[in-house]
């Protein structure tokens, strides 16, 4: 199994998640790795895609909506090989889309901050499907808890600018944000950082990777994708004969996958009644009474 990612593995989020899915697909499933790091370059990752396929690769992860069209070129000369894409609902014969649907946990992310705080301000990295609906599952959970909570939202353009999202971050607060999450990879470290130099009465959350130490007051609560999970579960299939007959989408109901959890060591930590009311929200997702995004 090969992977490609735009930037590093070393850095804790994104990149990270995919690189540990790789790691468990080598111990769990004996499988021979490989992974290469990139530059948002789309004829670098037709390059790589070919590369590993040619060397018989029968798994490439294509770790974000990024890497959709060059899986679909490069798919049509290697028949054999299973193309897997990130944050893609993609499904054109042997590329399958892989996507965690975040919208859900930022759903009920969107409703702690509407019955806690006053505003709140949002920070995407690229405007891609994936971050875009996250931000809309927010939207919608706040909207949903309070019809006047105030929501603002901004795209950095890019997953590594930490100076830009803690610039955009601390604006918002200057503009009445109590809270201020980011959807930005490695750039969103800037947003914790400015949350947490506003003092403990701006709050936020830890997304895709644990970072409450860095702001363990201000941090209300940590969204986990334990990517490798899901990941382990679709190639072991693969490796078995099985190639999935459609995308797959990962929520709330795959609670080995996507994980919510509270830090009650926050300065204003989420309060019990809230915690009941985003319990029932959640019950009401995953049973499809509750739509997250792509409302009319």
């Amino acid at each position: 199994m090969g992977l490609l990612v735009t930037g590093s593995v070393a850095e804790e989020g994104w990149n990270r998640i995919a690189y540990e899915a790789l790691k468990r697909v080598e111990k769990e499933l004996g499988a021979k790795i490989s992974y290469v790091e990139l530059q948002q370059n789309p004829a670098s990752f037709e390059k790589a895609f070919r590369d590993y396929a040619s060397q018989g690769y029968q798994v490439i992860l294509g770790h974000g909506f990024e890497f959709q069209d060059s899986a679909q070129t490069v798919a049509e000369e290697y028949p054999d090989t299973v193309f897997l894409i990130s944050s893609s609902n993609v499904h054109d014969g042997k590329v399958i889309g892989l996507n965690t649907d975040s919208s859900q946990p930022f759903y009920l992310m969107g409703a702690i901050a509407a019955k806690m705080g006053k505003a709140a301000g949002l920070i995407g990295g690229m405007e891609i499907p994936p971050i875009k609906e996250a931000l809309e599952g927010f939207v919608n959970g706040a909207k949903d808890a309070s019809a006047d909570f105030k929501v603002s939202q901004v795209y950095l353009g890019n997953f590594t600018d930490a100076t830009a999202a803690k610039e955009a971050a601390i604006n918002m607060i200057h503009g009445g944000a109590d809270f201020v999450v980011p959807d930005a990879d490695a750039a969103g470290l800037g947003t914790i950082q400015a949350v947490r130099e506003a003092g403990p009465e701006i709050s936020t959350f830890s997304i895709f990777s644990d970072q409450t130490e860095i702001a363990p007051k201000n941090i209300l609560g940590t969204y986990i994708a334990d990517y490798g999970q899901g990941v382990v579960r679709i190639v072991k299939g693969i490796k078995e004969g099985t190639v999935p007959t459609s995308n797959v989408d990962f929520g709330l109901k795959d609670t080995d996958v996507v994980k919510f959890s509270y830090n009650d060591k926050a300065a204003h930590p989420v309060s019990e009644d809230v915690r009941k009311y985003v319990e029932d929200v959640r019950a009401k997702i995953i049973a499809g009474e509750i739509k997250t995004r792509h409302r009319q």
